[in-house]
């Protein structure tokens, strides 16, 4: 499905965005794994000679564009760009939410797919397959209590979406986002955990009341459900799907 594709993952050192590495591997591609911890490198170590490794904080426009030209002189071009890397922010009413806390959620969150796509944007117009994949949030569609650094980025990331779908649209690059409803991993579960001390419950309570008992299917995301999606919309099958916002949420949210 993914044969020879050339692909770009940011946030590939653990969670969804390993999991979305090692899924696009599986069906053939080429992977750059692009984070600024060590996790890539293990990564790199499940998926083997398809995969190259890379140092990159997404923050740093210097270090986006170094990473992209590595993976350009490593694969001989970019046709695949997959926009994972994000952070939770702080669980906190907005009065008590820093302007540093703010500011760091949304310099991950938005700034970093704005630079990785503003400089790998030519190279994916070269591409005869041209894709971006940009992982948002169902928390970008519906209120998440007490979140909303988090919120605002990632419905800032559905805007994104859909404006970068029709400005490379004319070189027939589809762009989509992928939004995850809660997701099985450390991310989910530190967010749980800070939720049952703002609302004084224990862990399991809180996992039901704010993620789960909301959900028509009551249960948290499998990582390897969203990579599955993140997988069809990187390949040919998906060449006229664009400028969508596709939940994978267990029926959370239903628009």
């Amino acid at each position: 499905m993914l044969q020879d594709v050339n692909a770009f993952v940011t946030g590939a050192s653990q969670g969804i965005g390993r999991e979305i590495a090692i899924t696009l591997a599986d069906y053939g591609a080429n992977v750059a794994l692009a984070a600024r911890s060590d996790g890539v490198y293990e990564t790199a170590d499940e998926i083997d000679t398809k995969a190259l490794p890379l140092t990159v904080d997404v923050t740093d426009e210097s270090s986006v564009i170094e990473g992209i030209e590595e993976t350009v002189d490593a694969f001989g071009g970019l046709d695949c760009l997959i926009n994972n890397a994000g952070i939770a922010g702080p669980t906190a009413p907005i009065e008590e939410v820093t302007a540093e806390e703010w500011d760091r959620t949304m310099a991950v969150n938005v700034r970093g797919m704005f630079l990785t796509t503003k400089h790998a944007a030519n190279h994916l117009r070269n591409s005869d397959r041209g894709r971006v994949v940009n992982i948002s949030s169902i928390s970008g569609k519906r209120p998440l209590r007490n979140r909303t650094p988090y919120t605002a980025s990632k419905m800032a990331v559905i805007g994104l979406t859909r404006t970068l779908a029709v400005e490379f649209g004319n070189d027939d690059v589809t762009v989509n986002a992928v939004c995850p409803g809660a997701t099985k991993g450390p991310r989910i579960e530190a967010v749980i955990d800070a939720q049952a001390d703002d609302l004084g419950i224990e862990y399991e309570q809180a996992k039901r009341q704010v993620f789960t008992d909301d959900s028509a299917l009551g249960s948290l995301v499998e990582p390897n459900d969203v990579a599955e999606v993140v997988a069809f919309l990187a390949s040919g099958r998906a060449q006229t799907i664009t400028a969508q916002d596709i939940n994978v949420d267990g029926g959370t949210a239903w628009y």
